[in-house]
């Protein structure tokens, strides 16, 4: 499943909205590092109602896309295939143009968060928590059931949401139990956090970080460190960013748009942080 790598080809991220996006910063390095002189990658201001027409009018120089919100759940009807992964969740985040035009839909966040999980240390937990029962959750739901072999505790805020996360659960095949958001403290004492939910949330529950915290995934990565992040790290506890998500997820997209193995995780890495600080 991976674009012929020849030069002169094109790629981007779509999305709205699309200026804080770090993917051209990030794709850019590893075509550099690749020597993939003839490579490009754009990022441009794309809505659900403009998607079909941006597909349409795409030429044979384009090898992939990556998509951001709100179009991972609405392209998938543009498309010829989809991947079992993509299917679990109902949501792409990269099209692959194969060379007979065929479209065909994928999931890297749901790989790219295992191995970020991977890369600092975490292969396999007896359960874990998530915070948030937004569109990430589901995918950390997906990460999880690879690496979780008990049960997933969702802290959510309404009835609603539970039932949402539940539904998950069982067409994941993870054993998934919901709590009250007002409990979300009891969830930092899990072997494995997983933080899902907007820029501040998780402030109020920094105060709540145990004395010896496992292992948290927080998936933001602009502001960094959230409290939350900062407060585990003080107190000892192993921590996985946004940005460790956002990298690995990026690599498998690389790999899979130019046909080259492996995608240079440390320059796109790098590359990356210095974009962050540059803001």
């Amino acid at each position: 499943m991976t674009a012929r790598a020849v030069d002169d080809r094109r790629a981007a991220v779509l999305g709205s909205p699309i200026a804080h996006s770090l993917s051209p910063v990030l794709h850019r390095a590893a075509y550099d590092a690749l020597g993939l002189t003839g490579w490009s990658y754009d990022s441009f201001e794309v809505d659900e109602a403009a998607l079909p027409g941006f597909l349409d009018r795409l030429g044979p120089e384009w090898a992939g896309l990556s998509l951001t919100m709100p179009l991972k759940r609405a392209v998938m009807p543009l498309l010829d295939e989809v991947s079992e992964t993509a299917a679990s969740v109902d949501a792409v985040n990269t099209v692959v143009f194969a060379e007979d035009g065929r479209r065909i839909g994928d999931n890297t966040d749901i790989p790219g968060m295992v191995a970020a999980l991977r890369e600092h240390g975490i292969e396999q937990v007896d359960s874990a928590a998530i915070l948030g029962a937004g569109a990430t959750a589901s995918s950390a739901l997906a990460a999880l059931a690879r690496v979780c072999t008990g049960e997933v505790v969702a802290y959510v805020r309404s009835a609603a949401r539970a039932a949402e996360m539940r539904q998950w659960g069982e067409r994941l095949d993870v054993e998934v139990r919901t709590a009250d958001w007002a409990d979300a403290a009891e969830a930092l004492r899990a072997p494995l956090v997983i933080a899902t939910t907007p820029a501040g949330t998780t402030d109020a529950l920094a105060a709540a970080v145990p004395e010896r915290p496992a292992t948290l995934f927080d998936v933001l990565y602009e502001p960094w460190p959230t409290e939350l992040a900062a407060r585990w790290s003080m107190f000892g506890g192993a921590v996985v960013s946004g940005l460790d998500l956002l990298v690995h997820q990026a690599v498998l997209q690389v790999e899979r748009m130019t046909g080259r193995a492996p995608a240079p995780v440390e320059a796109m890495r790098r590359a990356g942080e210095h974009a962050l600080a540059a803001r």
